[in-house]
């Protein structure tokens, strides 16, 4: 579980393993431009996901599909009609920073043909800038 940690910084220096290669399947979604995503984006990004593939694979179950981020930064803030000063403010949800190279998606036992129908449909949905690799 995250640890409910006020924290200043935006992302974390060191990373244990590197995350701009493909670690668990054969295809990949590698962000290019900087932005950020929340709990709840990264919860819908994994349902419209598994929504899209399971209609390009005609409702089979034998693909797989991993998302590894991990959300390191806690998002705080006050009441709109706060004064300034006294504190930093409540966490009210979990983000993670991404940075260009980052691997958003990584996906195995699905075809090429697949994979560039999801990946066109991803450019729609994401905000930043994405690339496909193998």
């Amino acid at each position: 579980m995250l640890k409910e940690r006020k924290t200043h910084n935006k992302y974390s220096k060191k990373f244990k393993q590197p995350n701009h290669i493909l670690q668990y399947g054969c295809f990949g979604i590698k962000v290019t431009s900087f932005g950020r995503l929340t709990e709840a984006q990264c919860s819908s990004l994994k349902w419209l996901v598994s929504k899209k593939l399971k209609l390009l694979v005609d409702n089979k179950k034998n693909f797989r599909f991993w998302m590894p981020l991990f959300l390191n930064s806690t998002l705080t803030k006050f009441s709109l009609e706060s004064r300034m000063g006294k504190g930093k403010g409540s966490i009210y949800t979990h983000a993670i920073y991404i940075r260009p190279g980052i691997i958003l998606f990584e996906f195995d036992n699905i075809t090429e043909q697949q994979m560039k129908k999801l990946f066109f449909y991803l450019v729609k949905k994401i905000s930043f800038k994405i690339v496909l690799i193998q």
